[in-house]
C-alpha cells in the first residue's frame, strides 16, 4: 500500500509551517491520509484515572487546536489525544510569521499565542463525537482576560463534560503574564476555585496541571506541595521552553516563542524526574518534550511518566513515527523485564 502522508512530507516541509500545519489538518478532516493501525501489544496498555490506555503514547496540545481530527488521530494509532488550547472567545493568535522550524535541530518554534475558535466551536465538535478512545481538552486564557483564572473555571464548566481529562494550561510562554499562575499562592487560589467549580458543575473529568520546564527547584516544590493538597489527578512535564537555545544550529535558533523538539527532551525528562520526587509517585505525570523515538518514551516512563505525548516529531517523521514508538517502547519494556508500563514507572528515579 502506498504511503500517502509519507509521500507528502517532503511536500509539506517547502511549505511555510503554518500552511503545511493548515493541509495537514484538512487531508486527515476529508480523510485523505489515515486508516486503521494494528491492535496494540498488550504490555503497553496502562490504566489509570479509572480508563484505560490501549497504549501511553498520546498526542500533545497544540496539534488539533480546535478538536478538528481527534478521532482521525486516535486511528493513526495514538492511545489518547489532547485537543487545545482552547480559551473561552475566539482569538487569532500573535501576528505572522509564529512557527518555525528548525529542521538540523529537528525542533520548533512557536509563538502562535492560543490561536483558536474557542468554547463554543470546540464544545459542538467535542458533543458530535461518539466518545470512543480517550480525548483530553487543554484550557487557555485569553490574553486580554481580566479575570484569567475565570477564563479556565468557564472552560472546565463548559469542556469538562465533553472530555476525559482536562489539562489547565498556565505554562504557555507566548501569552504574557500567563506563568505568573504557577506561583505557589496564584496556583492555590487557581486550584481552589476549579474544585469548586467542578463540584458545582458535576463535572467528573480529572485535572491536570500543565507546567513550565524552565521553573527553578523552589517553584517545583511550590507545585508539589500545592498539587498534593489540592488532590491535583495529574501533572503535564513539559510546556516548551524559552531557554536552551545555545546550541541550536538554525538561523531561526533567536526567534521568540517556546522551543520544542529534541532539544527539550534533557532538560524537560529532569523536570519530570524532579516532579516525580517531589510528589513520592503519588500523582500521575505526562511526560512531554523531545519524544521521537521508543527510547525516548522509555526515557521519560523511567523518569516517573504514566503517559507520554509527542507533536514535534511527526513534523519530520510523519504518523508512521507512531507506530514505530509503540514497538520499540514494547520492546525496552520486555528486554528490562517489565511486565507492564506501570511496572516501569519511576523505575529510573532515585528517590531520596
Amino acid at each position: 500500500m502506498i504511503d500517502l502522508a509519507a509521500l507528502a512530507l517532503p511536500v509539506l516541509r517547502r511549505l511555510d509551517a503554518e500552511r503545511a500545519h493548515r493541509l495537514t489538518l484538512f487531508a486527515l478532516e476529508h480523510g485523505l491520509v489515515g486508516g486503521a493501525a494494528a491492535p496494540d501489544d498488550p504490555i503497553l496498555a496502562i490504566d489509570l484515572w479509572g480508563k484505560k490506555f490501549f497504549n501511553p503514547v498520546g498526542l500533545a496540545a497544540g496539534f488539533d487546536k480546535n478538536a478538528t481530527v481527534p478521532d482521525r488521530m486516535l486511528r493513526l494509532g495514538f492511545g489518547f489525544v489532547e485537543v487545545g488550547s482552547v480559551t473561552p472567545r475566539p482569538q487569532a493568535g500573535n501576528p505572522r510569521p509564529r512557527l518555525f522550524r528548525l529542521t538540523e535541530d529537528a525542533a520548533v518554534i512557536n509563538r502562535l499565542g492560543f490561536n483558536n475558535d474557542g468554547h463554543d466551536a470546540v464544545a459542538r465538535r467535542l458533543a458530535r463525537r461518539k466518545r470512543q478512545g480517550i480525548v483530553g481538552i487543554n484550557l487557555g486564557a485569553n490574553k486580554d482576560s481580566r479575570d484569567r483564572i475565570e477564563d479556565y473555571v468557564a472552560g472546565l464548566r463548559q469542556l469538562g463534560g465533553l472530555a476525559d481529562y482536562v489539562v489547565i494550561n498556565i505554562s504557555s510562554p507566548n501569552t504574557p503574564g500567563l506563568r505568573a499562575l504557577q506561583g505557589r499562592h496564584e496556583l492555590d487560589d487557581l486550584l481552589a476555585r476549579l474544585d469548586a467549580a467542578k463540584a458545582s458543575a458535576a463535572v467528573g473529568a480529572p485535572l491536570v496541571l500543565k507546567i513550565a520546564p524552565d521553573l527553578a527547584a523552589e517553584d517545583l516544590a511550590d507545585i508539589a506541595a500545592v498539587a498534593l493538597a489540592r488532590g491535583l489527578a495529574g501533572i503535564a512535564v513539559s510546556n516548551t521552553t524559552i531557554a536552551h537555545r545555545t546550541a541550536l544550529r538554525n538561523k531561526f535558533r533567536d526567534e521568540t516563542g517556546g522551543l520544542s523538539g529534541r532539544p527539550l527532551y534533557a532538560p524537560a525528562t529532569a523536570v519530570l524526574a524532579e516532579m516525580f520526587r517531589l510528589t513520592g509517585g503519588r500523582i500521575a505525570l505526562i511526560g512531554i518534550g523531545g519524544v521521537a523515538s521508543g527510547a525516548d518514551a522509555y526515557g521519560k516512563i523511567r523518569a516517573g511518566a504514566s503517559l507520554v505525548q509527542l507533536y514535534t516529531a511527526l513534523v519530520y517523521q510523519g504518523p508512521g513515527l507512531i507506530g514505530r514508538i509503540k514497538h520499540e517502547l514494547a520492546a525496552r519494556l520486555r528486554a528490562d523485564g517489565f511486565r507492564s508500563v506501570a511496572a516501569a514507572v519511576g523505575s529510573g528515579v532515585v528517590r531520596g
